[in-house]
Parts: structure tokens; sequence; C-alpha cells
């Protein structure tokens, strides 16, 4: 697969603070990835550092395959990573054609990005009119001028009303469709595991996961129990290597599977151990859960 951004052993230390830490991971070309962690994991620090704003202490990277300099490779980059910037008293489209003299890029391209944002038929109209979340889509719109091979975006939807976020959540899906690669980070569950092929979880400056969040969420899930033999029941399933964690409340004992196992295997095997079931769910984690133990556990 063609790489976009490749991350390797990347540190950044503030005085006593590690914002990032021994972080290495891959980009390749054509999907969505998240960078996913609480506020202060790191996230924003990284695609600083990747979009030379912010110096490295220890590690690299390289853009593509490596042999051009950031600084060209930045011309194929599309980020917005704080609020955006535009003049308040000029129009869309005028503040768009001040981007593209200062990009180099054809002024042709204005109605093709606002297209792509929903606001062609607000081109005309202050930007100081305009409601936050058609602010961010300017800001997207903006990003796209260059046609660039990535598109990086910090806590897209921050601040947004309901409406807002899935206008934008649905303009990332619609930019990915067509090919443009996209990086975006985000504190949200839900936002990654709507948009997101591939996610790189981070706690404290520290990758916890990487890989496709189908295969984060893919896991064996659990069981949902309940029996007479309620002690019985938790002392086989501790001794029994299909089964990792196992927890109890409310009565109900959660089973979580190492392994592949429907439950009518599983009440057949624990009717022969000698303990009836009174209930019995399977059930699949969601990325909340797996997000959950990943930093529970670290």
């Amino acid at each position: 697969m063609e790489s976009i951004l490749t991350i390797n052993n990347l540190t950044k230390k503030f005085g006593y603070l590690t914002a990032v830490k021994d972080l290495s991971f891959t980009i390749n070309k054509g999907n969505v990835y998240g960078i996913l962690g609480p506020n202060g994991s790191g996230k924003s620090t990284t695609l600083g550092i990747v979009l030379n704003v912010v110096n490295k202490t220890e590690g690299n990277f390289h853009w593509f395959d490596g042999n051009v300099s950031t600084h060209d490779a930045l011309k194929k980059v599309g980020a917005i990573i704080e609020r955006p910037n535009f003049y308040p008293y000029m129009t869309a489209q005028q503040n768009l054609k001040l981007v593209c003299r200062i990009k180099g890029v054809d002024q042709s391209k204005i109605d093709e990005k606002l297209e792509v944002v929903g606001l062609l038929d607000r081109k005309d109209h202050k930007f100081r009119t305009y409601s936050l979340g058609m602010k961010q889509r300017l800001a997207i719109a903006s990003a796209l001028l260059n046609d660039p091979e990535i598109l990086i975006l910090d806590e897209p939807t921050n601040g947004l009303d309901p409406q807002g976020i899935h206008q934008i959540r649905q303009i990332i899906k619609d930019i990915a469709q067509n090919g443009t690669t996209i990086l975006l980070a985000s504190h949200l569950l839900d936002e990654v595991e709507k948009v997101c092929s591939h996610v790189v979880v981070l706690r404290k400056g520290e990758k916890l996961y990487s890989g496709r969040v189908d295969e984060m969420i893919s896991s064996h899930g659990f069981f949902e129990l309940k029996a007479e033999k309620h002690d019985e029941l938790i002392s086989l399933l501790e001794r029994h290597n299909s089964f990792g964690t196992i927890k109890v409340e409310d009565h109900i004992i959660t089973a979580f599977l190492n392994e592949p196992m429907d439950a009518q295997t599983f009440n057949t095997l624990m009717f022969d151990k000698g303990i009836v079931l009174s209930h019995l769910v399977k059930r699949k984690e969601s990325l909340e859960e797996q997000f959950l133990q990943l930093t529970d556990n670290n």
C-alpha cells in the first residue's frame, strides 16, 4: 500500500512534561484515520509536529516516500488545526480568492470546493453572517483548494450543534469516497466509529492501539449470565481458558471471551458441569467498551 505519512518513535517534551512518547504508526493512501484520545493525550501535538508547527524532541517522520522535504510535501496536504481564521467583512468567495493567492492555486477551484461543503449558494454572503458549522465547512473548502492528497482535521466537530456535526461528518465521508486520505484527531468515540476506517488510540502521549476500527471492535464478545449456583459458575469461568475478564454487577456475571464460542455451545458446556443458567445473552463489545478496557488497563 502507498504510504502517505510514516511516524517513527516520535517524542515531544515540554520541559518535564512528555506530550508524545515513542509514537509510531503509518498512514496509507485512501483511508480515514482517527487519532483518538481524551484531551491532553497528545493528539494536537502529534499533528503539529508533522505539519512543522511544533518541533519534535526525538524520533522522526516522513511524508510520502521520504524523498521529498517536509516543506514540499506540505504543498500536497490540506490542514485545519485551529479555528477558521477568515476576514469577517469579506464574503466566502473573497476569502477563498485570498487563500488561492497565498497558496498559488487557480481561483477556478473555488466554486467546486464550495459545492463539496454545501456552501455554493452562500458564496456571496459575508463570513460574519455564517454559523459556526458554516465557518467550519468554509475552512474545509479552503483546505481542499490545492486538491490535497491528505486532509488533516483537529477536532472538526468541536462546539457544533447536532445538525452541524452531522453535516461535517457527511462531508468527511464524501471527501474520503473521492479518494482523499483523511487524518482527524478526536476525543469522541462516536465520531471515530462512524467516520474512520482506522484508529490510533493515545493516552498520555502513548499509543495503546493502532489498527482497523472494525478489528478493534471485532473481539469475541461476552456473555451475560445468571445461575442459582452463582459462586460455582464464577469459579468455573475463572478456570476456563476461553474466558478473560469476569465482572459481577447486580448478580449478573459478565464473562469476556478470549476465543469464539456461541451461546448454544456454552449452554451445553455449563449443563454438562451441572450448572443450569437462568439468564444467557451473548453480546458484542462496542468501540466504547474496547476503549475503556484499553485505557483501564494502562
